[in-house]
C-alpha cells in the first residue's frame, strides 16, 4: 500500500474506533512493520491531526475534531483533478471559470503530503476538437433546472428551420464540443433535446414546473433504457449503434 493511502485508512480506522487502536494492531492490519506505524503517526501529527496517544497505550482520534475537509486519497484527488482537467476544456464558460477557483480551492486546503498529487498531475483530458459556443448564459439556465422553471425558446435545427417553444428544462448534458438540454416540450408533450448553440432567443417564464426536475430525470432515463432495449429484429450491429447514438439532438 502507497504511504499516502495508509496514512488516510489510519484516519479511518481510528475515526470508526471506540478505544485506542495499539500501533502493533495497524502494523498487522497494514502488513508493515510497527516502527512504519510510529512515523506514520507523527506525520499525522505533524500535519495537525488531532491523534493522541503514544506506544503501549493505543491511540485514538480526540472527540469533537473531524477529518481536514479533503483528506482523500491520490487517486481520489486525481480523480478530482481530472474532472476539473475535463471541465475546463470542455464545459461552459462559468464552468471553467469555477473549474479554476475550485482547484486554487483544493491547492489551499489539501494536507501537504497531497500537494505533491496536485503538482504532478497524472492523467489529462485532451481536447483537439473545437468546442460550439454556447448562445446562451449557462449558468442562468442551470439556475432554471435547480428552480424548476419554465424557459421559452427560439431554437434552429440542424436544418436551419426556427420554432418556438416552452419547455421544462431538468438536466444539461456536456459532450466533448457541445451541450445538450435534456428537457420536457409541451409543444411536442414529450421529452427533447437542444443543443445550446442553436438557441437563438430564451427567456425566463414567471411559471415553475411539476413534477420535480428529479423526477423528470427519472421518468427520462426509464424512457431512455426502453429505447434501448433491442428488438428481435435489430442487428447486434443495428442495437449498439442506437446505444451509442441514443442521446442526440431531437427537437
Amino acid at each position: 500500500m502507497h504511504p499516502t493511502h495508509r496514512l488516510f485508512s489510519i484516519i479511518q480506522v481510528l475515526r470508526s474506533a471506540r478505544q485506542p487502536v495499539l500501533a502493533q494492531e495497524l502494523a498487522q492490519q497494514f502488513e508493515v512493520s510497527v516502527r512504519t506505524i510510529y512515523r506514520d503517526i507523527a506525520e499525522l501529527q505533524n500535519q495537525h491531526l488531532p491523534v493522541v496517544g503514544e506506544a503501549g497505550i493505543g491511540y485514538v482520534l480526540k472527540k469533537g475534531h473531524d477529518l481536514p475537509p479533503l483528506m482523500l486519497t491520490p487517486d481520489e484527488l486525481d480523480a478530482v483533478l481530472l474532472g476539473i482537467n475535463w471541465v475546463s476544456q470542455r464545459g461552459d464558460e462559468s464552468l471553467n471559470k469555477a473549474s479554476k477557483s475550485l482547484l486554487n480551492k483544493i491547492r489551499d486546503v489539501v494536507p501537504e503530503h497531497l500537494q505533491s498529487v496536485i503538482l504532478n498531475e497524472a492523467s489529462l483530458a485532451p481536447s483537439y476538437r473545437q468546442v460550439f459556443n454556447d448562445s446562451l448564459d449557462m449558468s442562468r439556465l442551470r439556475e432554471a433546472i435547480r428552480r424548476a422553471q419554465k424557459i421559452k425558446i427560439r431554437y434552429c435545427n440542424a436544418q436551419g428551420e426556427s420554432s418556438e417553444r416552452i419547455i421544462w428544462p431538468f438536466m444539461l448534458a456536456y459532450f466533448d464540443v457541445s451541450r445538450l438540454i435534456c428537457a420536457w416540450c409541451e409543444y411536442r408533450q414529450n421529452f427533447r433535446h437542444f443543443r445550446s448553440d442553436r438557441i437563438a432567443e430564451i427567456s425566463y417564464l414567471d411559471q415553475y414546473f411539476e413534477p420535480s426536475s428529479e423526477e423528470l430525470k427519472k421518468r427520462w432515463r426509464k424512457q431512455q433504457a426502453e429505447c434501448e432495449c433491442p428488438s428481435s429484429e435489430k442487428t447486434p450491429e443495428r442495437t449498439a449503434t442506437t446505444s451509442r447514438d441514443k442521446l442526440v439532438e431531437m427537437a
